[in-house]
């Protein structure tokens, strides 16, 4: 694909908050302002979703575009400090129901959803608005926060956690796509650099809360309380959308929704343009051919069992019929192929699809280990495991300067390359039993700066290389590579773990403690009853050092894909590229 610019509105850069619109006598905006000059072919065709955001963007103010600034910074961080305390509660919840092992195989499926989900989630908001994909999240994140509040089992927490990660990456996905329709390529990433420094807080906070609730009610509650409240700072956003709404179709801008079709025709024609055939081909290709790298070890002959043998081979056939569906007989194809024949497009997808494989194969289990191996407590380990994200949070706001004073973006991701090499290197030699604290959060701190970099710039890549119109399948697209990148690294992990942990604390165990293998593997509670010192203690910890020394390695296996991916990009000027070309967004953007 020839490279396509962003393109789509004519006019000068507008680099700082602007509302250079010209309205009639009567203060109304013409709609000749929202419609544009659509000759560029980039900007074509606009669906109705893009055409209502547009026309919403042009009829607020300078203070309505502050507040919604400010009100999705807000839910931003309830939704941040939510993962984080549900994040250090997962181990018990799944220790409760005797199934610690099953930490990975819970997120494998959730986290395949998710991001498929996200490309049926950009059609959904292209077609019919922000606001009303925005909503459905916010619905969806409810409905599996109160499972998760009420679950009696694994089972029904899995499904819970499935139904809640797609509303969690949702909202998280359409937060993002409302952001670049509020900012300028120049600038999006300062607003999107400011979108992750909540993680800060939320990394200091959120293990306390943690802590808080295990100690003093129940993790059942901690759910329960946090869907009340991320649901209550949701509201307001989806307020302001509504009445600017009104704005602008009392100004005449605002497409209608009049599509004439019954109920049945109109289920029909979303069947087809949201391809639901293919969407739950590649959701059930890669969940079948993932999950039993968690579960072999839990067959009764492990990887030679019948259903195990036909879960993998049922997988890979699904996703050669997804290809197959996709090639010949979809009428409307849900994953964007021609995207990835641009080099930029394909090496940043690459990068944060591996990017996250490497991260997950290591990281899945690594609050576990801080606390069976190093003694630390709920807290404490959520520190040490949060410092990651707290330097990925802290220096994506800088990472925004840069771009918006030097318009690159290709060579301060190459400057990333040292840390994630030395981030992960390390941890081959010092995820080791006898290894300070404070060397783990180094590599911590290394490794955030890179993923930190890396997510920010790979994003304008990707958004750099389209126009507005497209914006919401690219990156939505970027997501799906993400999922996919992260199911594969819990699936390593859960495969390492099952399989190899079970062995290794049968054969560090004492004699007369073997008959006990299978209760300790089951749950992190049990494993830290035994006291510092006893030869039980000793034989877990010795049995986690092998086990997470294993996954350490698997992850940096995949960082030699990682830079070969990053060279590929090409070097777009964003600074330059809307000094000729003009902004991709319309209205009162900063």
């Amino acid at each position: 694909m020839a490279t396509t610019t962003a393109a789509g509105a004519a006019g000068t850069n507008t680099g700082h908050f602007a509302s250079d619109l010209e309205k009639d006598r009567s203060g109304e905006v013409r709609k000749a302002d929202i419609d544009g000059d659509e000759s560029d072919g980039g900007e074509q065709h606009k669906q109705d979703g893009v055409r209502r955001v547009e026309a919403i963007t042009t009829v607020w103010t300078r203070s309505e575009l502050v507040a919604m600034f400010i009100l999705l910074y807000l839910v931003t961080f309830v939704d941040a400090l939510l993962q984080n305390v549900q994040g250090n509660l997962v181990p018990y919840v799944t220790s409760s129901f005797q199934e610690h092992g099953l930490l990975s195989t819970t997120s494998i499926v959730a986290t395949i959803l998710g991001g498929v989900c996200n490309l049926t989630i950009a059609k959904i908001i292209d077609i019919w608005g922000r606001c009303e994909g925005f909503i459905v999240m916010i619905v969806l994140v409810a409905v599996g926060m109160i499972m998760k509040a009420t679950c009696k089992n694994v089972e029904m927490y899995a499904a819970a956690h499935t139904i809640y990660w797609v509303g969690h990456l949702g909202l998280v996905y359409v937060i993002t796509i409302m952001l670049a329709d509020m900012t300028t390529l120049r600038n999006r990433l300062i607003l999107f650099g400011l979108q992750q420094t909540p993680l800060i807080a939320s990394t200091f906070a959120g293990p306390v809360i943690a802590q808080l609730f295990y100690d003093n009610v129940n993790y059942n509650w901690a759910f329960g309380s946090f869907c009340i409240i991320l649901v209550a700072f949701c509201i307001p956003v989806a307020v302001i959308f509504i009445i600017t709404k009104q704005k602008a179709v009392r100004a005449g801008l605002y497409p209608p929704r009049n599509s004439g079709r019954t109920l049945w025709q109109s289920t029909k024609y979303y069947f087809v343009e949201f391809d639901v055939v293919g969407m739950f081909l590649t959701v059930f290709g890669w969940s079948l051919l993932l999950l039993p790298f968690s579960i072999a070890s839990r067959a009764p002959d492990g990887w030679s069992t019948g259903y195990i043998i036909a879960m993998i081979v049922l997988g890979a056939v699904l996703l050669i019929a997804f290809g197959v569906w996709e090639k010949f007989f979809a009428p409307v194809s849900y994953f964007p192929w021609k995207y990835l024949k641009d080099r930029t497009i394909l090496g940043s997808c690459l990068l944060y699809g591996f990017m996250f494989a490497s991260i997950f194969a290591w990281d899945t289990y690594y609050y576990s280990y801080l606390q069976v191996v190093h003694f630390l407590d709920i807290t404490t380990s959520g520190y040490v495991l949060n410092s990651f994200s707290l330097m990925a949070a802290f220096i994506s706001p800088f990472v925004g300067l840069l771009v918006r004073y030097t318009g690159d973006y290709k060579w301060q991701s190459i400057a990333g390359i040292p840390f994630a090499v030395l981030g992960t290197a390390l941890l081959i030699r010092f995820r080791t039993p006898d290894t300070h604290v404070g060397i783990l959060v180094m590599c911590q701190l290394f490794n955030g700066i890179s993923s930190g970099i890396w997510s920010m710039t790979a994003q304008l890549a990707i958004m750099a290389s389209v126009g507005h119109q497209q914006v919401a399948v690219a990156i939505a697209m970027f997501s799906l590579f993400g999922s996919i990148g992260a199911a594969i690294g819990s699936a390593i992990a859960g495969g390492i773990w099952n399989n190899i942990l079970p062995e290794k604390l049968e054969e560090f165990l004492p004699a007369d403690s073997k008959n006990q293998t299978a209760d300790i593997f089951a749950s992190i509670v049990t494993q830290m009853n035994y006291t510092q010192g006893s030869p039980e203690r000793n034989a877990i910890i010795e049995a986690y050092g092998d086990v997470q020394r294993k996954m350490v390695i698997a992850g940096a296996a995949f960082l030699p894909l990682c830079l070969i991916f990053l060279l590929m990009w090409r070097n777009i000027n964003v600074k330059r590229l809307e000094q000729e070309k003009g902004t991709q967004t319309k209205g009162t953007v900063f």
